[in-house]
């Protein structure tokens, strides 16, 4: 049986939203060392606590992910005018 583009798009995604459901997302390793490197950028000599530690670092994920969408904005805004 041959699938159209749209049918193995579709498929694809009923398949991505049911492992989602299920939590077999299989990104946590992953997830964990990018949250790492946040951790050490706040606390590189490990004093605070773990609590504190985890708040300030997701802190700075979040101000990480800020500037990434600055610069998007900007590179957008400076390629439709060209």
């Amino acid at each position: 049986m041959s699938l159209t583009p749209a049918q193995r798009t579709l498929r694809a995604r009923i398949a991505a939203e049911t492992m989602h459901a299920q939590g077999k997302t299989n990104t946590s390793k992953a997830r964990k060392g990018f949250m790492k490197r946040f951790e050490v950028e706040v606390d590189p000599n490990g004093v605070l606590s773990p609590a504190e530690r985890a708040k300030r670092a997701d802190h700075a994920l979040k101000a990480h992910m800020a500037k990434l969408a600055l610069a998007s904005a900007t590179a957008r805004r400076s390629g439709s005018a060209a």
